[in-house]
């Protein structure tokens, strides 16, 4: 008897799964598949040609193998895998990040899960840091080899700062490898002066080769743009209409906060000042955040929002010194096959080497509303029970690889909106103007992201954007616009709420009635799926 179509699949979504592992050996690892620990890949040009052959055969067999034998959530499978594969092919070919960006390079070496997560004895995670950093100086080198003359300037300029200050944190590796047996530190001390040297050397060569012939052709193109939506979002809406979307909510959170400036008699500018004087002292701060994240808890309960699967625990650290740079705070989640459940709360607290007047003006940015805000994005709705939510229900694998950014940060965003509307934080105004900020700004992305890449929009006027829409100062509005000429999928948050808002419009009342903990949990139980995607989710069969 001929296999069926469901056999058939079985045995591709793992050859599927590993041929993108041979790829992104550190996503693997970041999902708690810790055989492929201390692996960085192989990103020269010869090696990446030899993925997507194999890749194109791939998806060759998968196109044969037809939908109407197989069940809805294997329709869902064969869906997710031909978007791993041809998303893939989309960054080596279309928009050919490894030709174009050396950023791509200098996130590969990341030893935070190894030093962070307690998964294993301190000697092999030791073990795999040595391993990563032996890595390096090869894989900087095919990025020399790889890498066109003219290349787009932010990237260029960010690289160089990346490179620079990528040996602060492989000394984080060598020092969390001092409690490792003397063969083992003194590997990882052997690899990381080499690996110093790589980058240092790398980033000299980015400003003697590169840089002097950089230019500011960064834009994907509108082409581009809307392939893009489909291989990360399953989504085939026309771009302009999703500028039109996130317009919209922009003008609809813009006259939020000019409603309740009205009501408070001062102009928008005070509204915002008022939030930074309230905020914790230096001893303070964290402590404060883990109160705040059992309060964030007990509110999830409290008000039904959605399920809390058991065992949670969600730590709150400092922020380590080599990515204090890269966020003001941050969720490192445990992936779908780690066996801890234990979710890392990053917070960056002031720098001892500051002046008490920067010292202050950090605090003010980590006032007691933005944390209690951002408490809510990360942690509790937010990220962290996202991530127990996809480990508890049951996953095929193809769904336990598939990462929606949209989905995930998406949720976050939405999280932030529905705790105001059960009441969080008492429904303080301080809370509401904090949300509406924050939305404001992850509005300006979409807007910003969008122009960008298809209208010619530049990064002076991107910066200007940020500055008079979201009201940001100009020195954070230019990061904002910056980040979009490299990340065009920071569009990801207002997209994504937008996206859950709209279904839970179509279905929490036909469906779930007046619950949204069973829309919630229900919604949650689908993993990270693009989407484009919800819609028939929720529809089902």
């Amino acid at each position: 008897m001929s296999p069926t179509p469901a056999d058939r699949l079985a045995p591709l979504e793992r050859a599927i799964v590993d041929h993108l592992f041979v790829y992104r050996p550190t996503l693997a690892a970041g999902l708690g598949l810790h055989e492929y620990d201390g692996r960085l890949p192989d990103l020269s040009l010869d090696a990446t040609s030899r993925w997507a052959i194999e890749a194109r055969r791939l998806l060759r067999e998968l196109g044969s193998i037809g939908e109407s034998g197989l069940s809805a959530p294997r329709r869902l499978d064969r869906s997710l895998l031909e978007l791993l594969l041809t998303g893939t092919l989309f960054d080596l070919e279309e928009t050919r990040e490894h030709d174009r960006n050396p950023m791509t390079y200098l996130f590969q070496p990341d030893l935070t899960g190894y030093i962070s997560r307690d998964y294993a004895p301190v000697a092999d995670r030791a073990t795999s840091i040595a391993r990563v950093l032996r890595g390096v100086p090869p894989l900087l080198e095919s990025a020399k080899r790889r890498l066109e003359k003219i290349l787009p300037k932010p990237f260029v300029t960010l690289a160089i700062q990346i490179a620079t200050g990528l040996p602060s944190h492989f000394a984080e590796g060598e020092t969390f490898a001092a409690a490792a047996p003397p063969k083992v530190r003194d590997e990882v001390h052997a690899a990381r002066v080499a690996a110093d040297a790589a980058t240092l050397d790398f980033a000299e060569w980015l400003r003697k080769e590169r840089l002097p012939f950089a230019d500011d052709r960064f834009r994907l193109g509108a082409e581009k743009f809307q392939r893009l939506l489909w291989v990360r979002e399953g989504l085939r809406t026309p771009v302009e209409e999703v500028l039109r979307q996130g317009r919209a909510d922009l003008a609809h959170n813009q006259e939020r906060l000019a409603a309740i400036a009205r009501r408070a008699g001062v102009p928008v500018a005070e509204l915002i000042s008022r939030l930074h004087v309230k905020h914790p002292g230096t001893e303070e701060l964290l402590p404060y955040v883990r109160r705040l994240t059992d309060d964030a808890r007990e509110f999830v309960r409290a008000k039904e929002l959605a399920t809390i699967p058991e065992p949670e625990l969600c730590h709150v650290r400092e922020t380590p010194p080599w990515a204090r740079d890269l966020w003001t705070a941050a969720l490192s989640p445990p992936g779908p096959f780690e066996k801890p459940v234990d979710g890392i709360y990053w917070v960056t607290s002031v720098d001892p080497a500051w002046s008490p007047e920067q010292k202050e003006g950090w605090l003010r940015t980590l006032n007691y509303s933005m944390l209690k805000n951002t408490t809510v994005h990360e942690v509790w709705p937010g990220h962290y029970l996202q991530s127990l939510h996809f480990r508890r229900t049951e996953q095929s694998l193809a769904r336990k690889v598939w990462f929606s950014y949209s989905f995930v940060e998406g949720w976050a965003h939405y999280c932030e909106q529905v705790a105001l509307e059960v009441g969080f934080d008492e429904g303080s105004t301080e809370a509401e103007v904090t949300q509406i900020i924050d939305a404001l700004t992850r509005d300006c992305r979409l807007v910003a992201s969008i122009g960008l890449h298809t209208q010619g929009m530049t990064v002076a006027e991107a910066t200007r954007l940020f500055e008079a829409e979201a009201h940001l100062e100009t020195i954070h509005a230019e990061r904002e616009a910056i980040r979009g000429t490299y990340n065009p999928e920071y569009f990801c948050y207002t997209l994504g709420k937008l996206a859950i808002l709209d279904v839970r419009s179509k279905y929490l009342g036909p469906k779930f009635g007046s619950s949204l903990k069973g829309f919630h949990d229900t919604l949650l139980a689908f993993g990270n799926p693009p989407i484009g995607f919800l819609d028939p989710l929720l529809a089902g069969p």
